[in-house]
């Protein structure tokens, strides 16, 4: 598992990769679990999350409520006793245990887009539940031990949101994609322009890391050259 120390003695840890990324933050009096991936992925992030010895979740962040990062939020919402937290404006998906897929930025995510919407629903379902906690747009909180912030980035979904840690590194869900190494720009969003917007606002933080919901870590120059390639366009 990777894993990145932050300057006040915080630790992220990437506990799922591949499909979807999930991370836990954690200090010496406090466990937060940012995104929780797929359900056949539930046994994989169980046994990190035994590694790490985090038997004690004390609150699940979700980035945005599309089925593959929030599959097995009702689980640990009953089995942890976790609150869980999600944007106000993903609170219908998540009474109603859907999300439909977001538009394609290119012309085959835009076709898997609209067969899934149409033809494939089913397959992005998951469990219902009830969030303890919803925010607008900013939101700052604390646990003992743990100081984050939560902030609305928009353009992948309107639900989509980052948490920033220590003003060091951002846990971003799909508002970038780290596939490749390029490029930041995700397969799908519901509003590009919007994206591109959100990504000013984070690099407006002091994060110098990112942390994709896909892929693997991204660094604040790419972010700045993507962010000035696509406010052009």
């Amino acid at each position: 598992m990777k894993n990145w120390i932050l300057n006040n003695g915080y630790r992220i840890d990437q506990l799922l990769s591949g499909r979807s990324n999930s991370y836990l933050i954690s200090s010496e009096n406090g466990n937060v679990l940012v995104d929780t991936g797929r359900k056949n992925k539930r046994s994989i992030l169980l046994k990190n999350l035994k590694k790490l010895h985090a038997e004690k979740i004390n609150w699940l962040i979700l980035t945005h409520t599309h089925f593959d990062h929030c599959e097995n939020a009702g689980f640990f919402q009953k089995n942890f006793n976790c609150r869980v937290v999600v944007s106000e404006k993903g609170l219908s998906n998540v009474k109603r245990g859907y999300s439909p897929l977001p538009r394609g930025t290119n012309p085959f995510s835009k076709f898997i887009s609209s067969i899934g919407n149409h033809f494939l629903t089913g397959l992005f379902h998951f469990e219902r539940f009830e969030p303890d906690h919803t925010y607008d747009e900013f939101f700052s909180f604390s646990i003992p031990g743990i100081d984050i912030e939560l902030m609305a980035t928009p353009g992948h979904s309107d639900d989509s949101i980052s948490i920033i840690v220590n003003n060091e590194i951002a846990l971003v869900g799909d508002a970038m994609f780290g596939v490749f190494k390029s490029s930041i720009f995700p397969p799908f969003a519901d509003n590009p322009a919007e994206m591109v917007e959100s990504w000013g606002k984070l690099l407006e933080t002091e994060c110098h890391t990112f942390l994709p919901g896909h892929g693997a870590e991204i660094k604040k120059e790419l972010v700045n050259r993507e962010q000035i390639k696509y406010s052009r366009k």
